[in-house]
């Protein structure tokens, strides 16, 4: 580096810097570079880790993490970065040993260090840990939308939906602005049948809040039910450029991802006819593959009549059997059956997809699902 840094804080504080902006090969740079002269600054060791644990190399930053415990066995960074290391090599206990260790060591108020454990934890699928976790940052900080959020994630992924709602609930009431637990919300009121609440909640987000394309596609859905809206409303439009955005980023990613397995071991590319012929004959497979793996269902309507098939089979059945709508497509069919449902019993009927319309004919009590 060209101006040397005074001090092994301010090589600290610019890896630092470095990591917030998702430059970790800098980071591990500078960090590497002040370790040359300060071999015993545990804070440049904590952060190294990080940076190798960010670049997925979980061997290296386990060292780091390690070494910066054995010149400071109580530092509370060290502990939560070699418990998230080894909750990726798969050793779970111990890692449950770090975390509680920086617990007892009396860190429990340590609102961000907590939840940072709890997040860990629940990347991973521990449910249970991750819920005492993030309790545990929720009792000793009432204030923290957060805390409440992550508490309401837990439940709801251990089944237990009302506490899920509660604590959701409670998230959006210390924070109205908090657009991941309000989309997390609405998400769970859709599953549940609550279309109103689900959309009361969804419409209270921007488009670009929306990292994916599901709650997306349920505000589009629910606006056109609810609001009768038709599919090129100005309302929608915002939403679906969203979509279109979402779309084009995965674009981006699937084409990475071809240029990876394009390059050959000694880092040539392989000739384009090949690749197009490898790339037809992995759409093949893949057809060949939802064909072999089409799960087959049951549904009986409330009049007793059978139907089985794929979703869609079962859909078109049903539109077929219905005189007033056997001439239509199948898109018009769930349309008009949502509406008749909305009129009639107050349960929306999702129209766009038919699993979904399946679903939310079974809550409207308009057949039941046998399997």
């Amino acid at each position: 580096m060209s101006d040397p840094f005074p001090s092994s804080e301010d090589y600290s504080e610019r890896a630092h810097q470095l990591y917030n902006q998702g430059e970790y090969d800098e980071a591990v740079a500078v960090l590497r570079e002040g370790l040359e002269i300060f071999p015993f600054a545990p804070d440049l060791h904590v952060g190294l880790g990080y940076a190798r644990l960010a670049r997925d190399e979980y061997a290296w930053a386990r060292r780091a993490f390690e070494r910066a415990l054995g010149l400071h066995p109580d530092h509370e960074d060290a502990l939560a970065g070699l418990g998230e290391t080894l909750l990726k090599l798969g050793e779970r206990d111990a890692a449950l040993r770090c975390f509680e260790q920086a617990l007892d060591l009396g860190f429990r108020e340590d609102h961000d260090l907590v939840i940072q454990m709890g997040r860990a934890l629940f990347r991973e699928g521990m449910f249970a840990h991750a819920r005492t976790f993030f309790e545990t940052a929720a009792l000793h900080h009432t204030e923290s939308s957060e805390a409440a959020a992550c508490v309401g994630y837990a439940a709801h992924r251990r089944g237990e939906e009302d506490a899920a709602l509660y604590w959701l609930r409670r998230a959006l009431d210390l924070e109205g602005t908090h657009t991941e637990a309000r989309i997390y919300l609405g998400n769970l009121l859709y599953d549940r049948g609550e279309y109103d609440a689900a959309l009361f909640h969804l419409e209270q987000t921007n488009p670009q809040d929306h990292a994916d394309e599901l709650a997306i596609w349920r505000t589009i859905e629910l606006k056109k039910s609810i609001y009768r809206l038709r599919p090129g409303d100005p309302e929608l439009v915002p939403w679906h450029e969203r979509l279109a955005e979402l779309s084009a980023e995965q674009d981006q990613i699937e084409r990475l991802l071809a240029e990876v397995e394009a390059t050959q071991p000694d880092g040539t590319i392989r000739d384009p006819h090949q690749l197009e012929l490898f790339g037809t004959l992995l759409v093949d497979l893949q057809v060949m593959q939802r064909r072999a793996d089409r799960e087959t269902h049951r549904v009986r309507t409330s009049t007793g009549v059978t139907y089985s098939g794929t979703w869609e089979e079962i859909v078109l059945q049903m539109k077929m059997d219905d005189r007033d709508w056997a001439t239509v497509s199948l898109e018009d069919y769930m349309e008009q059956v949502s509406r008749k449902s909305r009129l009639e019993t107050g349960v929306v009927i999702p129209p766009t997809d038919a699993e979904a319309f399946v679903r939310g004919s079974a809550v409207a009590g308009l057949l039941r699902i046998l399997g």
